[in-house]
């Protein structure tokens, strides 16, 4: 016999985004391992009597990291004790959740997942973006400014995205967003096609900018926006003016 071990979401940031089937597991847990970007509301919600271990990852950091949190997992697990590996956003989307999935099944660990609110999401609605309308946007796509160092070559195509959806949705890259938007460009996307740019989305400090391809990454700079950060590109980004409800 063995513990079991929760892959769980924690949400965009907000504390009340959380599910009610995480809290349920976040409360009955022996042991909870916790990531960067998971909101103190959030951790404040584990009892007392469950043991805390941080195991965030660092932009830099190599994969020995995520080694060492799946032997983690393993450890306390066979230890009979209940496991929670939280999460912030959604632990399937870009959250490293499908791999440590596939690592406890390879050990034969009971697991299961428990979704949340993915950042892209959820940033994009406390702005009043609709990621998707019927007026502008019947595609959306979720992709990464942050591939696996270990690739040998990049294999997002950018230039190809340009024509191929109306809107982009992309997490972990601001570092590279003076990169990306020529590529959007000469891709053949419209240099004056609006952009969102959203810092700790949905969190007390809530803050966007706006601009368009061609300038987004100076305005970026100017406001020195930082992460953890949301881009989103498309015609969308206009409605926030419209349907912004947050003050």
């Amino acid at each position: 016999m063995t513990g079991k071990v929760y892959i769980v979401g924690a949400g965009p940031g907000d504390p009340k985004l959380i599910t009610l089937k995480a809290v349920e597991a976040i409360k009955s847990a022996d042991i909870v391992l916790y990531d960067r970007l998971v909101s103190k509301g959030i951790i404040s919600m584990i009892p007392k009597s469950v043991e805390r271990v941080y195991v965030g990852r660092d932009a830099g950091d190599d994969y020995k990291h995520q080694d060492s949190t799946n032997n983690l997992m393993l450890k306390f697990a066979k230890t009979k004790r209940n496991v929670v590996r939280l999460k912030g956003g959604d632990p399937f989307i870009f959250g490293r959740g499908g791999e440590e999935a596939e690592f406890l099944r390879s050990n034969n660990i009971k697991y299961e997942i428990i979704p949340g609110i993915t950042s892209g999401i959820g940033s994009a609605e406390y702005s009043g973006i609709p990621l998707t309308h019927r007026d502008y946007a019947s595609s959306v796509v979720f992709v990464t400014g942050h591939e696996d160092a270990k690739k040998t070559k990049e294999y997002v195509k950018w230039q190809k995205l340009a024509k191929s959806v109306d809107t982009i949705v992309i997490m972990m890259g601001l570092s590279r967003l003076e990169k990306i938007c020529k590529n959007l460009i000469s891709g053949g996307l419209d240099k004056k096609t609006p952009v969102a740019v959203i810092q700790n989305g949905t969190t007390s400090k809530h803050r966007m900018i706006k601009g368009d391809l061609s300038n987004i990454s100076q305005k970026v700079i100017q406001a020195k926006i930082r992460p953890p950060s949301i881009i989103i590109i498309g015609k969308v980004v206009n409605l926030s003016e419209i349907i912004k409800w947050r003050k």
